[in-house]
């Protein structure tokens, strides 16, 4: 199947010619995807959406198609300006089925069809007969099964890209697609078969770099072949200091010696956006910068397990509160003080001073007539200390019965507790957020309007302290001790809540450190110039999950795969495995050659024989059962030479922009599928 088809003229409204592709959503993903697919690679993009408003954001007066028509139209002005030629150097149009629209420049249309549903006469009225890619990415996974089964029954050949959340529900998918394609055409080429079906989370794909972006000097990790590649962000170096450069500068960030905060560009930024993948001379001049680098390598351990985050065990610490922990200890003490009091005054063996010490604590009648005075006083003292064991095991005993009726009940913030992580939301992407937070070990506050949201059972299940309520109403966040939280993450669908929360927390807490979940980059970077002005020795992030996620998929529709998207500010960066084969860019060059500052780098060679190589570089490798023989060592070499020659039967892991990976995969001489 072709990765690469060149844009032809196509008049407004007919169906497409063979090649396109085809987006089906009803989110921001599917104008994110079709914007990456036109503008980015230069393919022919069929985007069909629902009618109506968008439903994640009722309050928005376009309808679907008018905001994927505004965004073809910022895009298609920022192209204009930057004078790119990449396959879009012009307008954009935007024309229906049995519509009309205009060409502007020679670019071609993005054809936008409104349809409730993925039916079989709206996928034939779409061309998927003569598809190259169909990508689904509906928020509903029932919904994205149905349709996928549709059309590989419409189109065998077609290479199908689906947006699932559930990922075990997605294995069986792809392989059950895979199956239905190998049927359809027996003696299909295995690569081709496997690249067939791709299964892909945008909350997957995101909610790493969104949970970083709530830790200071934290690091977006990026696995390859059981290796770890560490991409640490750097803060700008005091005056007289130097920044250590790592293995290799991955980017100039827009924060400054005399900036700290920077820009928070995009691709929309100019001169204030980061600098992705530069050369020595723009590090060397950009003294005073902060930087993105790649830090450290490191092995992952598959045999390692994982961290536990809940358990069906509750500690006493769950089912006891501390007033009556701290009751029983004293109670504990003062038995062990008359047991020594008794030793000393009466000269008995210690067995015998502890049993009397319980009998007299019981109430056993035992009366020590005739015994010495002290120890008529112990007894009395026991007495005493007996009267309070009584309501301390009724206490004991409602607790714990109180405990196991509220199991299933959601936990409150604790009293004291700081330093801790304020999530606002619970759908797929606060979710993953929160796994994410729990396997760093970083303790949480949950903030949720909706009690039967889809992320409340696993809070229940990992006892996260949850807090139920509009976190736009006064108290709320006051409730989950905003006052002494370390961040706050607004990870809501809608953007004006995740400012207002925002906003909100910075008036109790100013110097508290902010991550916006942010759809738009206009209004994201303005609100961030906002913020710092207001705040500026607090630290402000927005991240955009359509905008993390759309490389992914885009890279799926032109049947490769990418190891990892690194947010970098507002622009992403993207970590690929790519055969040497094929890319005239590579193949024949050194590595110093094949670098192109500001589109991609080498970064690792892969020197393992084609035949041995693990098809899935992002996979763990096979873990060898004890006593059997280790598995072989990683063949990815990262210690390169520049003066090493690309040959065509290397694999390279590189760090690409999006635009660099794109131009690698338009100009590649033969396509070698993903597997």
């Amino acid at each position: 199947m072709p990765g690469f088809v060149p844009p032809l003229p196509q008049q407004p409204g007919r169906p497409p010619s063979s090649g396109h592709m085809i987006v089906c959503g009803d989110d921001a993903l599917a104008r994110r995807l079709a914007v990456e697919l036109r503008f980015i690679y230069g393919e022919r993009v069929t985007l069909l959406l629902p009618p109506g408003r968008d439903a994640n954001n009722p309050e928005t007066p376009l309808t679907q198609r008018g905001r994927a028509a505004a965004l073809f139209g910022r895009m298609s002005a920022a192209m204009n300006r930057a004078g790119n030629g990449n396959g879009a150097t012009g307008g954009s149009s935007v024309s229906g089925a049995g519509g009309s629209g205009d060409t502007n420049a020679g670019v071609e249309a993005v054809r936008i069809m409104e349809a409730p549903e993925p039916s079989d006469d709206v996928l034939e009225e779409a061309g998927i007969d003569r598809a190259a890619a169909l990508a689904l990415v509906y928020d509903d996974d029932e919904r994205n099964i149905r349709a996928a089964l549709t059309a590989r029954r419409l189109n065998p050949r077609l290479r199908l890209v689906i947006r699932l959340y559930n990922r075990k529900l997605g294995q069986h998918l792809e392989e059950l697609l895979d199956q239905a394609a190998a049927v359809a055409m027996p003696g299909i080429d295995p690569a081709l078969l496997d690249a067939s079906t791709t299964v892909l989370s945008d909350a997957d794909t995101a909610a790493p770099s969104l949970a970083a972006t709530a830790l200071t000097g934290s690091s977006k990790i990026i696995q390859a072949e059981g290796l770890l590649l560490r991409a640490a962000e750097r803060p700008p170096p005091r005056p007289g200091e130097r920044a250590e450069p790592g293995l290799c500068t991955l980017a100039l960030l827009s924060s400054t010696t005399n900036d700290p905060a920077g820009a928070e560009g995009s691709d929309s930024s100019g001169d204030e956006a980061p600098q992705l993948l530069p050369d020595e001379r723009a590090v060397a001049d950009a003294t005073g910068r902060g930087t993105v680098v790649l830090e450290a390598i490191s092995r992952a351990d598959p045999a390692r397990p994982a961290t536990r985050m809940g358990g069906r065990g509750a500690p006493l610490a769950q089912i006891f509160s501390r007033r009556l922990r701290w009751s029983a200890l004293g109670f504990v003490l003062a038995a062990a003080a008359l047991v020594i009091a008794s030793l000393l005054t009466t000269k008995d063996t210690a067995l015998h001073s502890a049993y009397l010490t319980v009998l007299d604590l019981l109430g056993m009648n035992d009366p020590a007539e005739g015994a010495p005075p002290a120890r008529q006083i112990i007894q009395i003292l026991s007495g005493i200390a007996g009267l309070l064991l009584l309501p301390l095991l009724i206490a004991a005993v409602l607790e714990a019965f109180g405990t196991l009726r509220t199991a299933s009940s959601l936990r409150r913030p604790p009293r004291g507790l700081g330093g801790h992580v304020v999530l606002l939301g619970l759908g797929k992407i606060g979710t993953r957020v929160l796994v994410r937070l729990r396997e760093l070990d970083i303790p949480v506050v949950v903030v949720e309007e909706d009690p039967e949201a889809r992320g409340i059972p696993l809070a229940r299940s990992l006892h996260v302290p949850t807090v139920i309520g509009d976190v736009t109403q006064e108290g709320v966040l006051e409730a989950a001790k905003i006052y002494r939280a370390r961040a706050l993450l607004a990870l809501t669908s809608i953007d004006t809540t995740n400012l207002e929360a925002a906003l909100y927390a910075r008036s109790v807490k100013p110097d508290l450190r902010v991550a916006l979940r942010l759809y738009d980059d206009e209004f994201a970077t303005a609100v961030y110039r906002t913020l710092r002005t207001a705040h500026p020795g607090a630290l402000t992030r927005s991240r955009s999950v359509s905008h993390l996620a759309a490389p992914s998929f885009a890279v799926a529709m032109m049947g490769r795969q990418i190891l990892g998207a690194v947010p970098v500010e507002r622009k992403v960066m993207l970590f690929a495995a790519l055969e040497v084969a094929g890319h005239p860019q590579l193949e024949g060059h050194t590595v110093e050659q094949a670098f192109r500052a500001g589109a991609w780098r080498v970064l690792a060679i892969d020197t393992t024989p084609p035949a041995d190589r693990n098809p899935d570089l992002a996979a763990l490798p096979p873990f060898a059962p004890e006593g059997d023989a280790a598995p072989p060592p990683s063949g990815l070499v990262w210690d390169l030479h520049p003066g090493y020659v690309l040959r065509a039967q290397d694999r390279v892991v590189i760090a690409a922009t999006r635009r660099g990976l794109a131009e690698l995969l338009r100009r590649q001489r033969s396509v070698v599928p993903r597997r």
